[in-house]
């Protein structure tokens, strides 16, 4: 009998609670928790794939350490390891002071984790050189409700998405980036056919796809956008004056700027009609519950804080905070973001919300600590910490589930960063990120579905996770491995009170000082522990001792956590994106999610289903600026400014404006000759937040000319260790080319592809080299064909008449219909003929694909027509195959199935 574990999924900030299933120490499969508030039992493609991302093939299972840059890392024992690094850590922060190394840690790890790894930089160490991919993504939201709200607590829940009248989406794309949070606002559409949606983005997204109106505004005009509806919203007396009197400060200031900011100025600044932005203001002011959800793009500008504090001011104007249905809502971009943020895990936090620059601050988490101080000099945070890298300023550098190799900007600059650096150790649950390349000690760590410890979701809900299966090979939790090195650092730097300071054997013991740290605090959880959470389930903080339940909504009373208990209005003018387009780079460049993919690929990589819809990045384009560059849809173009050079694959969007480009952020060196889309965004950053502008960069685009192109199409053998094995393989191809991408395909059994494009032809030496990297040598299964005058190649093998690779050169066509045909092996073995055959279509007698209705059960129309001929209904279906019960967009189209079949059959559909 199988094993059920209650977790949460690990991919984005909405913290779906899932059940995971377990046989034989294995994980085995996933679905949601119908217990869990967050969800409610729905889950999205990635997170009911993720059972299929645990094979120990991509893992990192045991220490690797390299004594000289030019040397290959060997294996080596745990304690070996660790002293290595603390003799490496010590000798340089002996000779260089405690600011001489650095720590870049994750919004992956657990809240317990982030804890240790703050509490060894700021209180045995003594640097405040910790900072977290975090920045990437959520600090400028967090300087946002700082500056106007007064700390960095979202006030609403995800109920409030039913409740409201008026929805705001800024900057953000949950029908993709937070799939569980759009399945409510699509409920709450059906149930309130009233509520207006407000999309705003420059893009007409899958979202904006939903709206009632969608405000495609000019990248980096947010500010502009909200002033106006400000404006607006006092031109028509739909502000909450006796609101603004009683719990906020600083209105006259904001209320003078915005005076300026006319439905006319903003039309011109924001590329909007001023009846479309007049239209917003006067929905988002007479709604009885506005509500906003935002995220990236606001966040990641050079003025993200203030993108941010232009839309709570409409909020805070109007008294719509507070209540039900009603306020700003930010998006957590990553699983415990939120949970990083509460332990301090940046470089100008401590624990519990405080401020590094506050001297009280420092010294009551000096006291908690036990140490003499906690450092006055601001840490480095991420653009800074990579930079001094570089320089030399910095020395050595611990990385933690995190790779900074493919998601920071300016990658030529990190990447000679980490090369320049003295000691780079990377803690890692998979064995070949980009960031891995750089590593002189990898550390195997702990990940999903194995660990112990506390997550903290978009909403301040806190949920207790503990391990459905053990650790792999000689993986640690990332704790652990933070606990025994800072034990071992201590010794080395003479420190007496560093066996005080870590003595943790449980993670319990950790969340318990956590826990003590916000007492009295605006995040108090001083009433939960481990055995509360498994009793009541999942919580919301504040949660302070004697409490029964979390707070679903703060400032209910209209006091906020500022020396004056009120809101603050700043003053945010607008400003243009950090670069500017101009005739030679003229085109803005802007980047973003996939549904399927996530971050930098090295869970959601490993499952070839994610790439079904999306397997290789796309450049998105105005089909009018594809043409004036001579751009058809399939083409290669290359893109480049300043800073670095990137060729991709093009596609018409007539969604997006002229002069804007579309690229998805998630491809790396792991998938592709080039850093990807980060080869070319800029280190720009906000003042406040520090968080740098990914979103937009300016950039050429122009045809690339590279004429012969390359396919390799391979079923893997021998399960998912031929699969792994193969990438591999296949990865080692990439630099041969001035073009090239690699990934998965496929259902039941992955597909392996490589696609390439070079200025000539490859001889045929290096074809068969090729050929015998992907196990195409069967000469007796072979079907070849040669044109050498086209230059074109091809070689298809079938052995038994199953078609099991294919590798056309000079000419591939039929690289589209082959791919579908061998993922569900289709193809009939007196049709394998047709594989090297120049043609883009299935042969004629071969039946078009079956759509797939069920994304996230991988399930296809054929499947279920299958099952209803049988005799099966919509439980059935359920039951047999998962789809509609995962993240439930698929049932609409089932019950019509059903439906249709019922009437089709009468006395089907029953079962």
């Amino acid at each position: 009998m199988n094993d059920i574990v209650r977790s949460t999924c690990c991919y984005c900030g909405v913290g779906c609670g899932l059940l995971i299933e377990t046989s034989d120490g294995r994980i085995v499969g996933v679905r949601g928790d119908p217990a869990h508030p967050a969800n409610h039992g729905r889950l999205c493609s990635k997170g009911a794939s993720l059972h299929l991302s645990t094979r120990p093939e991509y893992r990192l299972l045991y220490p690797q350490l390299r004594r000289q840059r030019d040397a290959e890392r060997q294996r080596v024992p745990w304690d070996e390891a660790l002293d290595h690094a603390a003799d490496r850590f010590a000798a340089i922060i002996a000779a260089h002071g405690p600011d001489s190394v650095a720590f870049y840690i994750s919004g992956q790890l657990l809240t317990e984790d982030y804890y240790v790894f703050n509490k060894l930089a700021k209180g045995l160490i003594g640097t405040n050189n910790v900072d977290t991919n975090s920045r990437l993504c959520m600090s400028s939201a967090v300087a946002g409700y700082k500056q106007t709200l007064g700390a960095d607590a979202p006030p609403c829940s995800y109920e409030d998405i039913a409740l409201a009248d008026c929805l705001l989406i800024a900057g953000a794309n949950p029908a993709i980036a937070h799939p569980i949070v759009f399945r409510r606002i699509e409920d709450a559409r059906a149930a309130n056919p009233g509520l207006r949606i407000i999309v705003v983005d420059p893009r007409r997204s899958e979202t904006a796809a939903i709206a009632d109106l969608h405000l495609p505004l000019a990248p980096g005009s947010d500010i502009a956008l909200y002033n106006g509806l400000l404006h607006i919203l006092l031109a028509e007396g739909l502000v909450n004056r006796d609101y603004i009197a009683r719990h906020t400060e600083g209105f006259e200031a904001l209320e003078k700027l915005v005076a300026t900011y006319t439905p006319a100025v903003v039309a011109r600044l924001c590329g909007l009609a001023e009846a479309d932005i007049i239209r917003a203001g006067r929905w988002f002011g007479g709604a009885g519950a506005a509500l906003s959800l935002y995220c990236q793009g606001l966040n990641q500008s050079a003025h993200g804080t203030h993108n941010n504090a232009a839309l709570i001011h409409l909020h805070l104007a109007t008294g719509q905070i507070g209540r039900p249905g009603a306020g700003p809502f930010s998006l957590t971009g990553q699983p415990n973001a939120m949970g990083g943020r509460e332990v301090g895990g940046l470089a100008n936090l401590l624990s519990a919300h405080r401020d590094l620059a506050n001297p009280e601050h420092r010294a009551e988490v000096a006291r908690l600590w036990g140490v003499p101080s906690v450092p006055e000099r601001p840490g480095k945070t991420a653009i800074e910490l990579f930079a001094a890298l570089r320089t030399g300023e910095v020395k050595a550098v611990w990385i933690a589930c995190t790779n900074p190799a493919q998601s920071l900007p300016a990658q030529a600059e990190v990447r000679e960063a980490l090369r320049e650096a003295a000691f780079v150790v990377l803690q890692e649950a998979y064995a070949d990120t980009d960031t891995a390349a750089f590593a002189d000690l990898l550390l195997p760590a702990t990940t999903w579905g194995e660990k112990e410890g506390t997550v903290t979701n978009s909403e301040r809900r806190i949920t207790h996770l503990v391990p459905a299966v053990a650790a792999p090979g000689e993986a640690r939790h990332d704790w652990r491995i933070a606990v025994d090195f800072a034990r071992r650092l201590g010794l080395r730097l003479a420190q007496p009170l560093a066996g005080n300071l870590f003595p943790y054997e449980h993670p319990e013991q950790i969340f318990a000082e956590h826990r003590e740290s916000t007492l009295g605090r605006d995040l108090d959880i001083g009433g939960l522990s481990y055995s509360l959470l498994d009793e009541l389930g999942p919580q919301q903080w504040p949660f302070p001792v004697g409490a029964s339940s979390g707070r679903q909504r703060l400032y209910a009373d209209g006091v906020f956590p500022t020396v004056n208990g009120r809101a603050r209005f700043v003053v945010a003018e607008h400003r243009p994106t950090a670069e500017v387009t101009d005739s030679s780079l003229p085109i803005s460049l802007l980047s973003g999610r996939l549904r399927d993919h996530w971050h930098g690929m090295s869970r959601s990589g490993t499952v070839a289903r994610l790439f079904n819809l999306d397997d290789e990045p796309l450049l998105t384009m105005h089909p009018a600026d594809l043409q004036q560059r001579d751009l058809h849809g399939g083409d290669l173009a290359r893109l480049r400014n300043p800073r670095g050079s990137i060729i991709v694959r093009v596609a018409a969007d007539a969604g997006l404006p002229r002069g804007c480009a579309w690229l998805p952020m998630h491809w790396g060196s792991r998938y592709m000759n080039s850093a990807g889309v980060n080869a070319l965004t800029t280190p720009a950053r906000d003042p406040f937040s520090q968080q740098p502008e990914l979103k937009h960069a300016a950039v050429a685009v122009d045809k690339a000319d590279l004429p012969w192109q390359l396919v390799v199409l391979r079923l893997a053998d021998g399960g998912e260790a031929g699969t792994a094995g193969l990438l591999a393989s296949a990865r080692r191809l990439l630099g041969d080319f001035d073009f090239a991408t690699v990934g998965l395909y496929g259902r039941r059994q992955p597909l392996v592809i490589l696609r390439a494009a070079h200025r000539q032809p490859l001889p045929d030496d290096r074809l068969r080299e090729i050929d015998r990297l992907f196990g195409l040598t069967d000469d007796a299964a072979a079907i070849v064909y040669a044109d050498g005058q086209r230059q074109v190649s091809k070689r298809a093998v079938a052995p038994g008449g199953r078609l099991i690779g294919v590798r056309l050169a000079g000419e591939t066509l039929a690289q589209g219909w082959l791919k579908e045909v061998m993922a569900d092996d289709s193809l009939d073995a007196e049709l394998v003929r047709w594989a090297v055959a120049p043609i883009g279509h299935r042969p004629g007698r071969l039946p078009l694909r079956s759509p797939v209705v069920c994304r996230c059960a991988d399930v296809t129309a054929a499947e279920i027509t299958a099952d209803l001929a049988s005799g099966a209904g919509l439980a059935a279906l359920q039951e047999r195959r998962g789809c509609g019960t995962f993240c439930g967009s698929c049932l609409p189209e089932l019950r019509q199935m059903v439906a249709a079949h019922a009437s089709d059959t009468p006395g089907a559909g029953t079962a």
